[in-house]
């Protein structure tokens, strides 16, 4: 097995050890936030997370759905406090309608996941379902070790030499 076929192996799998993932909005004077949210998500990398609307990141995503999202190994997991494991993806948020065949679907996948604590959200009526549809991302495994994502279901890794950053 190659080493990017190694890479590829531990990328298709690296999001699936965690129940949240740190998202980053910008709001409408351009200053960022940083937070986190619950997640779930599908076979084309699709996020969704079950947000309160009078979070600051889901007032942010109504105003510009530019999201990043970060996946990160835990600090007491890592070899290298420099070089944490880590996965990026630059997404389009896109609200789910409430009460739509989509937003049940995504929300029994939530109850499925994390359990009662979801009866209480579905009956509030300012929790929100965002896709999170990423177009492009980075993996990082270790020094000199990043990865471009793109292409079908984000599937296709290119490593990152230092002639290719700008």
């Amino acid at each position: 097995m190659s080493q990017l076929e190694k890479v590829q192996a531990e990328y298709e799998k690296f999001a699936e050890q965690f129940t949240s993932v740190i998202i980053s909005t910008v709001n409408e004077a351009g200053i960022p936030n940083a937070s986190y949210a619950p997640f779930v998500m599908d076979r084309a990398q699709n996020i969704y997370i079950y947000v309160s609307g009078l979070a600051t990141h889901t007032k942010n995503i109504y105003t510009n759905p530019h999201v990043c999202v970060l996946f990160i190994e835990d600090e007491s997991q890592t070899n290298q406090i420099f070089a944490r494991r880590r996965l990026s993806f630059d997404c389009q948020a896109s609200l789910i309608e409430r009460d739509t065949d989509q937003w049940n679907q995504i929300v029994e996948q939530f109850q499925q996941r994390f359990g009662e604590i979801i009866e209480l959200l579905r009956s509030l009526n300012d929790f929100r379902v965002f896709q999170l549809t990423p177009r492009e991302g980075r993996f990082v495994v270790g020094f000199g070790a990043a990865y471009h994502i793109s292409g079908d279901n984000l599937q296709q890794l290119v490593q990152i030499t230092g002639k290719d950053e700008k």
